[in-house]
């Protein structure tokens, strides 16, 4: 893989580091801001915030995948900073951030000490943010149609559950939509 290998240990540290702290100090804050306590079940539209209230996130994908791309949009317009890195094999990335296999999914984030798998809403990445859980991250797996990114005109959207995941592979559900 082309990338240095200071980004693979700082990928891990993150991970590692997000099931690990718990108190608010070892976590970047998020100022209170509308857009960060929108209800869970709020519309996957969401009001950008500012990006400076935000901890910039960091995603890697497939170079050629769409949908991916329409995620990263969907999050930038809820006020996220995005730096996107284009890889042609994600394994690495996702075992390094503790993604449990059942949890992956098309593309990974790093933002605020979390790792974000898959077609996660921005509501849902805000509230992760503020609540602060012990866990290594969230995750959509899979390719839900209606996601953010997996919208198909004319389908309706599937029914999906946000899971949880610590370091050592386990999940619970954090959000049903």
């Amino acid at each position: 893989m082309n990338r240095p290998a200071r980004t693979v240990a700082v990928i891990a540290a993150v991970a590692l580091a997000a099931g690990a702290c718990s108190s608010r100090a070892e976590r970047a804050e998020v100022p209170a801001d509308p857009a960060i306590t929108a209800p869970a079940s709020a519309a996957v539209a969401v009001a950008p915030t500012t990006s400076a209230a935000l901890p910039a996130m960091t995603v890697y994908k497939s170079p050629s995948c769409g949908c991916c791309k329409g995620w990263v949009e969907h999050v930038q317009a809820a006020g996220f900073t995005v730096e996107v890195h284009d890889l042609d094999d994600l394994t690495e990335i996702k075992a390094e951030a503790a993604v449990p296999e059942k949890a992956r999914s098309c593309h990974t984030a790093i933002v605020g000490g979390y790792t974000v798998e898959g077609h996660v809403p921005a509501p849902t990445i805000l509230r992760l943010l503020r609540e602060k859980p012990r866990v290594a991250g969230i995750a959509v797996g899979g390719m839900p149609v209606g996601t953010p990114g997996m919208e198909v005109p004319g389908r309706a959207a599937e029914r999906y559950d946000v899971l949880s995941f610590q370091t050592d592979g386990s999940t619970a559900v954090y959000e049903s939509h």
